[in-house]
């Protein structure tokens, strides 16, 4: 679940407020470092495979993602 919020520097957003307790990562969308060309040139490889029918199955994507996050 990805949470976006605006924040002034100063006050609380009510969308940190509105989280449960737990640990979060927080990290700026306006400072995202542009892609190299090889991370370019993988995406672009990635959606011709994909528009070929290569796609990973779903279930599997999922399975692995899982495991990534359980660790």
């Amino acid at each position: 679940m990805a949470t976006v919020l605006k924040w002034n520097g100063k006050d609380l957003p009510d969308e940190l407020r509105k989280l449960p307790e737990g640990r979060y990562v927080i990290e700026s969308v306006d400072a995202v470092p542009a892609l190299t060309p090889a991370q370019e040139q993988g995406l672009e490889e990635a959606l011709k495979e994909l528009d070929r029918g290569e796609g990973a199955d779903l279930e599997d994507v999922r399975a692995d993602l899982d495991s990534i996050i359980r660790r």
